[in-house]
């Protein structure tokens, strides 16, 4: 059974879902009745997603060099209005111009305003794996050329047994 969705501004269950195609791209957001209600739904013309996504009582703070249009992006010339209106930004300069606009919209989607990312088990298994490996050899050179043919046979020695012991998967 489908798990129900809830609201992507106050966690309720969803009863209204809307999807924007602007320039080829699908974005979706999923409302209470409430929400949807409070942002004023039933006015096709009347929003945008991007205004949708800012929780209430989130609104951004404009600064104080706005022009009448709204907020300009000085590398680009994407306006504030074309944010709006898209959902998406004109260039890397935009999220710097556009910060007092993509905070609580990005609050309101994700756990926090940055993205930290994930890495893999099997991507860290294998840089352990190959650091200590690495590690290994240099310490085996080291003992070669300084003769120290014993502590060199015991690296070699440490060397077989970590690539028997926990060889990673070749490539796939």
């Amino acid at each position: 059974m489908a798990k129900p969705l809830k609201c992507d501004l106050c966690d309720e269950s969803a009863t209204v879902h809307l999807t924007q195609i602007v320039n080829n791209q699908i974005h979706k957001i999923d409302l209470c009745e409430s929400c949807a209600e409070q942002k004023g739904i039933t006015d096709p013309n009347g929003y945008s997603l991007a205004d949708l996504l800012v929780k209430p009582g989130q609104e951004a703070e404009e600064p104080l060099e706005v022009t009448a249009g709204g907020l300009v992006c000085d590398e680009c010339g994407y306006t504030q209005r074309e944010f709006k209106k898209t959902g998406r930004l004109g260039c890397e300069s935009c999220y710097a111009t556009f910060a007092n606009l993509l905070s609580p919209a990005l609050a309101g989607m994700h756990k926090g305003e940055r993205h930290k990312g994930k890495v893999p088990a099997r991507a860290v298994e294998r840089k352990t794996y190959e650091d200590r490996l690495n590690s290994l050899e240099g310490d085996l050179q080291l003992a070669i050329e300084e003769e120290h043919y014993e502590d060199a046979a015991r690296v070699r020695d440490e060397i077989l047994d970590l690539k028997k012991s926990t060889k990673p998967e070749e490539s796939e």
